[in-house]
């Protein structure tokens, strides 16, 4: 009888070992980040002033679009915002194309 008893000491004893543990694991250090190296973005290369070739596809395309903004008009074309901007204004003017809204910065 004492060596059963023994046994049982001793997975009494592995028992709150076992449930010593977890806490102790719990409680070690997390791993450090690492810095990413961040995005990088392809440069821009913009027109700043119309070519013919440019310039007639705004006349065509342009009043086609669904929506037309600087921002728009700036991606499909490739030009700069400020000349987005004034050309959406000249087809204002032509009246090729009407205004919807006008905000401080964004005319639609």
């Amino acid at each position: 009888m004492p060596p059963k008893d023994y046994k049982k000491k001793k997975d009494a004893g592995k028992s709150a070992k076992k449930d010593k543990d977890p806490v102790n694991k719990s409680g070690g250090k997390a791993k450090k980040k690492k810095w990413s190296k961040g995005k990088v973005r392809d440069k821009l290369n913009n027109l700043v002033l119309f070519d013919k070739a440019t310039y007639d596809k705004l006349c065509k395309e342009v009043p086609n679009y669904k929506l037309i903004t600087p921002a728009v008009v700036s991606e499909r074309l490739k030009i700069r915002g400020s000349l987005a901007r004034a050309s959406i204004q000249e087809l204002l003017i032509k009246g090729l194309i009407k205004l919807v809204s006008k905000h401080r910065a964004q005319v639609i």
